[in-house]
């Protein structure tokens, strides 16, 4: 179809139609073509959604708006009133297809509506049924619930007051009533909610599960409240949550690394003493070039960009926080010096290779892989130790020295 301006546009056409006899919290077993459009929209699951437009009268100037729209089970008035409403009974709509819960709760927090109540108590009724539904389907509403909702707490909040969020993330749950430091306003669940409605959409499921690991790992003592390694457990159970939703290898790895490298700590020197704040890090004031090399080569330079981002996000949802952004961007501009010069972050960035120690005489193995890992720290601490002769002597002499041990 092309429209006045040429833009084309894909139409779907087909014949009207009912369905009855659901299996497996989603497919209709028996499906009937009909001649009444009120038929094929009450098969539908919610009242916004059961609308059609009459053609035949769409273009003449005397027909209303009545006329014009075909509304048997009143979306309009509840698109007016920002209501997700089932149609007819939601117990029965509900039942027939367990997405249909989980897409009440997205399109909820999507288009800032509010989930009728009757609707909302079927939900909790049917969960049976929305547990029927595969990983990937749920998946893919977290997704858009995620990526199209300017405000994505608030269909993760509806999803833990149905119950459907014990379904697929219980742990999440687990964080609820879980208190933090004196530093902290909210508890980890209320605080993680905060930090996904700040995030930009490249790190929000990132900023809902960067503090999961701290059920696990808190601890109390005569000094405070403590989540010791949080971060670590946080990224091995993101993995198993990401893994039970069919995300791909790659994006779990990707919010895995994510979760795993938010709590860096950057002190900007000349930031902090101008500011009055004199306590830094190190004892010369910030990192030096070698410690940005190893930050670099720990996160990766293709999640730099995204860690930032979600590091501000937590330490923005945190009203508590001394963090200034500011200091994000001093790391940037330390980054970028460093980035200036020639980076040796991987083996392969070595002026030898495993082929060079081969000829040496040392064979493919763990032996070989120490002494490379060995010579790569040395050389990110002292980038002009990279050049082809010194890093042969250097494996000659580890080498002699593994083989006298």
């Amino acid at each position: 179809m092309e429209d006045k301006q040429g833009e084309r546009f894909e139409v779907e056409v087909t014949t009207y139609r009912k369905e009855e006899d659901y299996y497996g919290g989603r497919w209709p077993g028996k499906v009937e073509f009909s001649t009444a459009l009120e038929e094929d929209l009450a098969r539908r699951d919610f009242t916004v959604n059961a609308m059609a437009i009459d053609f035949a009268d769409l273009f003449d100037a005397s027909a209303t708006t009545d006329e014009v729209i075909v509304d048997p089970f009143g979306g309009n008035a509840d698109l007016a009133a920002r209501i997700i409403r089932s149609v007819r009974d939601p117990l029965e709509r509900l039942s027939e297809d367990g997405l249909r819960s989980y897409k009440a709760c997205r399109l909820a927090a999507e288009l800032g509506f509010e989930i009728e109540p009757r609707t909302f108590e079927a939900i909790t009724e049917t969960l049976h049924v929305a547990d029927q539904i595969s990983r990937e389907r749920i998946r893919d509403e977290l997704n858009k619930l995620l990526l199209h909702s300017p405000k994505p707490s608030t269909g993760i909040d509806l999803m833990r007051r149905s119950g459907l969020l014990g379904l697929f993330m219980p742990e999440l749950l687990e964080t609820i009533g879980v208190t933090q430091p004196e530093w902290h306003e909210d508890d980890v669940y209320t605080h993680s909610l905060k930090t996904l409605d700040l995030a930009p959409d490249s790190v929000r499921l990132a900023a809902l599960l960067h503090d999961i690991g701290k059920p696990s790992t808190r601890s109390e003592d005569e000094t405070g409240i403590h989540f010791y390694s949080h971060d670590v457990a946080g990224a091995a159970i993101a993995k198993e949550i990401m893994t039970r939703l069919r995300y791909s290898s790659r994006e779990i790895t990707r919010v895995s690394e994510l979760i795993r490298w938010h709590m860096f700590y950057y002190p900007s020197a000349d930031w902090r003493k101008e500011h009055g704040m004199e306590k830094l890090q190190d004892s010369d004031g910030g990192w030096t070039d070698s410690a940005v090399r190893r930050f670099i080569q720990r996160v990766g330079e293709d999640l730099l960009e995204d860690l930032f981002k979600l590091r501000i996000a937590d330490a923005t949802a945190n009203p508590k926080s001394s963090f200034d952004p500011s200091e994000i961007r001093e790391l940037e501009k330390r980054i970028s010096q460093v980035r200036s010069q020639e980076l040796v972050l991987k083996i392969s960035d070595l002026s030898i290779s495993g082929e060079d120690l081969k000829q040496m005489g040392i064979s493919p193995g763990p032996v070989m892989g120490n002494i490379l890992n060995r010579i790569l720290d040395m050389v990110i601490e002292e980038p002009i130790l990279n050049e082809r002769d010194t890093l042969l002597k250097i494996a000659s002499e580890m080498s002699r020295d593994m083989k006298t041990e």
